[in-house]
């Protein structure tokens, strides 16, 4: 008999007395929920609403100091949208972000392939050293590169002219055509560690004797990898994409550390000039916010073009 139990009279078995009413499975769902629902609303809705509030009303140091902040609408975003600036900057923005996404993808299938391969030991051993990129601050990972680059002393320089591949000295981060790519590669060798663990724990998940009844059959590498394995790991690769492109779009420590938009206006992203837009003179806040949910429009149209294109595909 179970612990509880009550026997009446005629040996009938009683259940134990519960206190209160037993719960839904739907009342229990939300229960559960609630705390998280909570806490993303406090650190997730509320600044998403105020962000949404300022960008709709005229914001300046003038206000702040009075605490009135009159409504202006959508010249925010008109002023935004209008400036040659806010244009430029969204143009250098999808520059990067599509080098940056499709050099990460490539690099992160083509070497968690070659992780896969390996013995079980060896390939732990590689993921720890893979993941080390993973772990350094952003801010950190900027300023490593940025003496990389330096023009004198930079070990760049130096490893690429010890192999006649320069006659002199080049400052990468300080020229307009090549300071866009010098942030992206410090930026893709520090995400890249994320992106191929990903794919790799995807490619765990596939059924090794579908690749044995294919080199019975006769088929190569390259057709294994076209017919199986990318269709396989294709959901992963979406959900690669739309991480990446969100985070590629926001970029911003690196072009803090390393060039700091210049030179010039070379190295201007949205991210960048959203912070200078509020946070720098005249501290048109208002405006900065505008400009920062222009940028997370485009972030999520990005997303679904991504799903719309790729993930029906593997359906």
């Amino acid at each position: 008999m179970s612990d509880g139990a009550v026997t009446a009279r005629g040996g009938e078995v009683r259940p134990p007395h519960r206190f209160g009413r037993e719960l839904s499975p739907r009342v229990l769902g939300v229960a559960m929920n609630l705390p998280t629902l909570l806490t993303l609303t406090l650190v997730l809705a509320y600044p998403i609403y105020y962000a949404g509030y300022l960008s709709m009303h005229k914001v300046s140091l003038v206000q702040l100091r009075t605490g009135v902040f009159p409504f202006v609408g959508f010249d925010n975003y008109a002023k935004v949208l209008d400036d040659p600036l806010f244009l430029l900057s969204l143009g250098n923005t999808l520059l990067f972000t599509a080098f940056t996404v499709f050099c990460e993808v490539v690099l992160a299938v083509a070497i968690a392939i070659l992780i896969n391969q390996q013995d079980v030991w060896t390939s732990r051993i590689t993921r720890f050293l893979i993941l080390l990129p993973y772990a350094v601050p952003p801010i950190a990972n900027g300023l490593i590169w940025s003496f990389i680059y330096n023009g004198k002393l930079g070990f760049l320089n130096r490893l690429l002219y010890s192999v006649g591949a320069i006659d002199g000295p080049i400052d990468w981060s300080g020229n307009a055509d090549t300071a866009l790519y010098a942030v992206a590669v410090p930026y893709i060798w520090r995400t890249l560690p994320f992106a191929i663990l990903l794919v790799h724990a995807a490619l765990q998940g596939i059924n090794k004797e579908l690749f044995e009844a294919a080199s019975v059959d006769g088929a190569g590498a390259w057709y294994r990898f076209r017919h199986i394995t990318l269709p396989l790991i294709m959901p992963v690769i979406v959900v690669l994409l739309v991480l990446r492109t969100s985070f590629a779009v926001a970029v911003f420590d690196e072009v803090l550390a390393i060039t700091q938009g210049g030179p010039g206006d070379a190295t201007w992203v949205a991210s960048w000039y959203s912070y200078k837009k509020g946070f720098a003179p005249p501290f048109d806040i208002g405006a900065g916010a505008a400009s920062a949910f222009l940028l997370a429009l485009l972030v999520a149209t990005l997303a679904l073009i991504y799903i719309k294109l790729l993930y029906r595909r593997v359906d």
